[in-house]
């Protein structure tokens, strides 16, 4: 059976953040595009705009030296414009290192990105981690 293409559309997005083609993340998103990121450390919040959330993760990636790598493990969706996808978070910063679980819940209108709210399993952890 095929993928649905809401499936399709996370695991590309997926697919460029983890070799870093952020023109490629920009064309999946709306120009209107949010990224709600937990907890309360300096990277998190509301990134409203593609130029914010592609920033956003320039930092991501400068902040953890390149250590950081996503390995997503499943796609779930509803066929309405949501698409839950599960991932494994590991990184190293400033001699802290974190390994944890998270999701991230997009909203999807037509073949584009329009929001995404990502959950954490631990937000203390992962304040620790960011601050």
């Amino acid at each position: 059976m095929a993928e649905h293409p809401h499936a399709m559309l996370v695991r590309k997005g997926y697919e460029a953040f983890t070799r870093g083609d952020m023109d490629a993340l920009r064309g999946m998103m709306t120009g209107d595009c949010t990224h709600h990121v937990p907890g309360s450390h300096p990277l998190s919040g509301d990134f409203k705009g593609t130029d914010a959330i592609i920033d956003m993760y320039g930092r991501l990636f400068s902040e953890t030296g390149g250590s950081m790598h996503v390995e997503m493990k499943s796609i779930l969706v509803d066929g309405r414009g949501h698409a839950v996808a599960m991932h494994r978070f590991t990184a190293d910063r400033n001699g802290k290192h974190i390994d944890e679980n998270g999701c991230i819940v997009f909203r999807i209108v037509g073949d584009k990105i329009t929001d995404l709210d990502e959950c954490l399993e631990s937000i203390d952890q992962s304040n620790d981690f960011w601050s």
